[in-house]
């Protein structure tokens, strides 16, 4: 009752109770910014980032790379490839080239694809997670069709348009010492995978050996050999642990991208990196790339405390810096005129 001596009004069923936390009093810390400070954030971060960015790309400068391109030198293969009658005929190419300087350090070997669009929804999804963590070969998952089961039945493994399209030619590189001898390039086939892919992502299924893993299966139909022999040099490097398997199976954002395919090792007449002078790209072409005008290059590239040539990265920093630095500089000219006033303002 109010001193009217009437009901006091309900209170909505649906509002917070009167309470300091519900109707949001409790005390609060409500900083003051002062010009001063935020000004000097401003300043400060505008030339990390301007700093950041200028030994970004002093970075990407000073690497050495390659780039060699082999659609045009392989092309016959790619229109052999193209026929789908003639997809179990090995074909060979070769592609010379010469390293005016040396190559010191550690040397990475990347496989570059021109207008292979990776990021279409339906194929970035078209795998089964479940299957590549090796609990079940047998799963059929419906977002990997029609790369799923074949027509009598038989389940793919792995499953998917992903895996399918997979990279498989096979590239190897040979120096020229002189014109008589000719020494094959030693590689790194393992190593070459993110430790979250190989160790986490992707398992092979338990069993006394792979193959019996895979028993009741069938490669998918662009493959010419089932998931447990994909490397015959290295018995370990086989399955859905496979470096170039895990590798294609992180799908790329841009039609125009390169993947790492091996690392130098640093032996022998290699043990400082690659030295200047004649080689060449011995290539049994299996990705035809004709049908979508597709191109293929191989690059040869050092790499910094960077990593690798990414260009983006340093302008990123080197923009967002002097956006920082002209927003502070028109914040301190607004500040300092507005004060003038304020104080011209004062004194009157």
């Amino acid at each position: 009752m109010d001193k009217k001596g009437s009901a006091a009004p309900e209170r909505p069923s649906r509002c917070p109770d009167n309470s300091a936390f519900k109707q949001q009093k409790l005390p609060a810390w409500k900083p003051r910014l002062n010009p001063a400070p935020v000004l000097s954030a401003f300043f400060g971060i505008g030339c990390f980032c301007l700093a950041v960015g200028i030994a970004l790309l002093l970075a990407v400068t000073s690497l050495t790379e390659m780039q060699i391109n082999y659609s045009e030198s392989c092309s016959d293969c790619s229109k052999l490839r193209e026929n789908s009658s003639n997809w179990d005929k090995e074909c060979f190419c070769f592609t010379n080239f010469t390293l005016l300087e040396s190559m010191p350090g550690d040397i990475f070997m990347y496989y570059g694809l021109h207008n292979f669009y990776q990021n279409h929804r339906r194929y970035a999804q078209s795998r089964s997670d479940e299957q590549l963590l090796g609990r079940n070969v047998n799963i059929q998952n419906s977002n990997c069709a029609p790369f799923a089961v074949y027509g009598n039945g038989t389940p793919m493994a792995p499953c998917g348009a992903i895996a399918n399209s997979i990279f498989n030619d096979t590239i190897d590189l040979f120096y020229y010492p002189d014109s008589t001898t000719a020494l094959r390039v030693p590689v790194l086939r393992q190593g070459n995978t993110w430790w979250t892919d190989k160790n986490v992502k992707f398992r092979n299924p338990t069993s006394h050996n792979l193959s019996s893993a895979f028993a009741g299966t069938a490669r998918p139909p662009y493959w010419h050999k089932p998931a447990y022999l994909l490397d015959a040099e290295d018995e370990g490097n086989n399955g859905y642990t496979n470096d170039d398997f895990v590798i294609w199976m992180r799908v790329a954002a841009f039609p125009t991208f390169k993947n790492l395919y091996r690392r130098l090792s640093r032996i022998n007449e290699f043990a400082d990196g690659l030295p200047k002078g004649n080689y060449s790209l011995h290539i049994s072409y299996n990705f035809p790339v004709s049908s979508f005008d597709g191109k293929k290059h191989i690059v040869l590239s050092t790499v910094t405390w960077s990593g690798g040539r990414n260009l983006f990265l340093g302008i990123a920093y080197i923009v967002t810096g002097a956006v920082t630095l002209l927003a502070a500089c028109v914040m301190t000219a607004i500040y300092l005129k507005s004060r003038g006033k304020t104080t011209e303002f004062q004194d009157q």
